[in-house]
């Protein structure tokens, strides 16, 4: 072990004292809920940090036909979005009148301009012009780099191929950067595999569970917001509730809920 190694700790490995000092509260005082916020609101950026990590990961071992190792990522993934939810639990034990004595002091700052959800959205499938147009310029050109490649979608439209059900050339080859159009074709080699091939089954309903937690996601946080603030715009000048509420039901993985009632 190297002199190096042998000064490790668990606080320089962790950069523990760096990460205490980015919990900054503007409100005068400060105001006793405002440091909850923030440590929420980071937590949420590292699980999104790890998110993309995973997803990543996921998709590469779908495209190479790795069936198990990829059904163990996408397990880890559905777990972290079942963290991110119980988050929401904590946020409302913070009441109006607590968020409102601090919210004046956030200016324009607001949720909508997590650019790293909007990666973790492009990753699995989403594609509109809406999506990262508020962002800072380098962000916008990282996520139209991972809208113009496949999603984890399209990996997997790719690997249920490779194990002999038949997809669409067009689908396999098609425009990644517009928005994925669910196919009775896709469908019908669902059912088959569902029916025939019960590995590629099981990775199936691993994608089915991230795509419920995600809209378990964003119910929680529609609620929450609304819960909050009721109808008032958002901070940032977004639309708040409206805005929430108009994602809720949207599924990434639309095919896989099509055929539910052909098993």
């Amino acid at each position: 072990m190297s002199a190096h190694d042998s000064a490790l700790t668990y606080t320089s490995y962790l950069a523990v004292d760096e990460l205490l000092q980015l919990q900054r509260p503007l409100s005068d005082g400060p105001e006793h809920d405002e440091l909850l916020f923030i440590v929420i609101h980071q937590t949420y950026e590292l699980w999104f940090k790890q998110l993309i990590h995973e997803i990543k990961h996921a998709a590469s071992e779908i495209e190479a036909g790795n069936t198990f190792p990829a059904i163990a990522t996408l397990g880890r993934i559905r777990t972290i979005l079942k963290v991110c939810v119980s988050q929401v639990d904590i946020l409302e034990t913070m009441t109006p009148l607590q968020f409102n004595s601090f919210r004046d002091r956030l200016a324009s700052s607001s949720g909508f301009q997590s650019a790293q959800f909007r990666i973790v959205e492009a990753l699995f499938g989403r594609r509109d012009a809406k999506m990262a147009g508020h962002l800072p310029p380098e962000a916008q050109r990282e996520i139209a780099g991972i809208t113009s490649q496949r999603s984890v979608w399209d990996s997997t439209l790719l690997y249920i191929n490779g194990r002999g059900f038949s997809i669409p050339q067009e689908y396999l080859d098609r425009n990644f950067s517009l928005h994925y159009t669910p196919n009775p074709e896709v469908q019908a080699s669902l059912i088959a595999l569902h029916k025939s091939d019960p590995e590629a089954a099981m990775l199936c309903e691993r994608l089915l569970d991230i795509d419920e937690g995600l809209q378990e996601w964003r119910y929680r946080h529609v609620k929450m917001v609304e819960r909050t603030i009721g109808h008032k715009s958002g901070t940032g000048g977004s639309s708040g509730v409206g805005y929430l509420s108009s994602t809720l039901f949207n599924p990434v993985f639309p095919d896989l809920w099509a055929i539910r009632d052909q098993l």
